[in-house]
């Protein structure tokens, strides 16, 4: 298959600035202020891939998601579904786009109706999208055969059973049933196991990769865990501040990363290679800190976002915003960093 015949869903340029409430005087006479919470984001998902989306808290992942999800008005950019640019508010263009796009939330006990069953929700999902079948008995089957392709079996234990019911696993499973009940080609995965208990995940992500490969699906996955997605996907991005600052295939950017803030994530990251003499704590601690917090999205700092906590700062990061560098230890690994610029090697 043509790779980019395989391209399902993607985002070319995309921005989201979120205007902030002025009160008193300032709502008057003081200038207009956004925060700058997604700033310039490309980004392609495949069919049959799985791309992740990597950063702390507060880097902008989850409105990348909401964006891509149409849950966000974006501020400008564009958004390609299948090759054609889509912009959707409501009513029925909106329905046929989450057809094709559905979206699994991170807590997913806040994301299904505290007072209603299995049955209602995945009744709702395949009603709306038109995969109900024309009987009570197709409804039944259609309902069955969703809690088995989760894993959620015998489906008669669980389809008249309440969220509350459920463990925090099983509840995540219904909610990815629920998106499944669309039939779509993409899922957005926000967190999907940061909610859920350490020895669960992995049942989950293994679900995701085995609907990926059954389905065919485009999946972006969303994590602050750089581990998972060395193991669960096979592209990762790296986001800081707003901004795409590294990317390339998974294996490539975690064994090799390339922009400094990758390398501290991936420092930070627990490995039991680098357990103190007391067998606690220092696997956690990056070996060579950033300082200071992320900034401000209000009054981001000029040039590279990154300049004020990296350690291999150089006098134009703080001045130039650096545009994506080819780096040559992968196919299609690049990294925004003036690092990897040639008239800084060539000196």
């Amino acid at each position: 298959m043509n790779e980019e015949k395989a391209v399902v869903l993607e985002a070319d340029g995309l921005t989201k600035h979120f205007p902030v409430r002025r009160k008193g005087r300032a709502a008057l006479t003081g200038p207009r202020r956004s925060v700058q919470a997604v700033d310039d984001v490309s980004l392609k998902l495949r069919r049959g891939h799985v791309t992740a989306l990597v950063g702390e808290s507060g880097s902008g992942k989850s409105t990348v998601a909401r964006l891509l999800a149409q849950l966000h008005q974006r501020t400008s950019g564009d958004i390609r579904l299948h090759g054609e640019s889509v912009k959707v508010k409501g009513g029925r263009p909106f329905r046929a786009y989450v057809r094709k796009v559905q979206m699994i939330f991170q807590d997913p006990f806040a994301s299904l109706n505290p007072v209603h069953t299995v049955r209602y929700h995945l009744t709702r999902a395949l009603k709306i999208h038109g995969n109900a079948g024309n009987n009570a008995k197709e409804l039944e089957e259609a309902l069955h055969a969703l809690l088995l392709r989760v894993q959620l079996t015998p489906p008669e234990r669980y389809v008249d059973k309440f969220p509350h019911e459920l463990s925090g696993g099983q509840r995540q499973r219904v909610a990815i049933a629920r998106a499944l009940g669309a039939d779509p080609e993409a899922l957005l995965a926000d967190e999907p196991v940061s909610m859920l208990d350490v020895s669960i995940r992995l049942g989950v992500l293994n679900l995701l990769r085995d609907l990926k490969e059954r389905l065919h699906l485009a999946i972006l996955y969303i994590t602050h865990d750089i581990a998972s997605a060395r193991y669960f996907a096979d592209d990762t991005l790296v986001m800081y501040a707003g901004r795409m600052v590294e990317g390339g295939d998974s294996e490539t950017v975690t064994q090799h990363p390339a922009h400094p803030y990758t390398q501290l994530l991936i420092d930070s990251a627990p490995d039991p290679d680098r357990l103190g003499v007391d067998g606690v704590g220092s696997g956690s601690t990056p070996k060579d800190s950033a300082g200071g917090e992320p900034p401000s999205l209000i009054d981001p700092p000029t040039g590279c976002r990154f300049h004020p906590r990296c350690p291999k700062v150089m006098a134009r990061c703080s001045t130039e915003l650096p545009p994506r560098f080819d780096v040559g230890d992968g196919e299609g690994h690049w990294a925004a960093c003036w690092l990897f610029d040639g008239e800084v090697h060539a000196s």
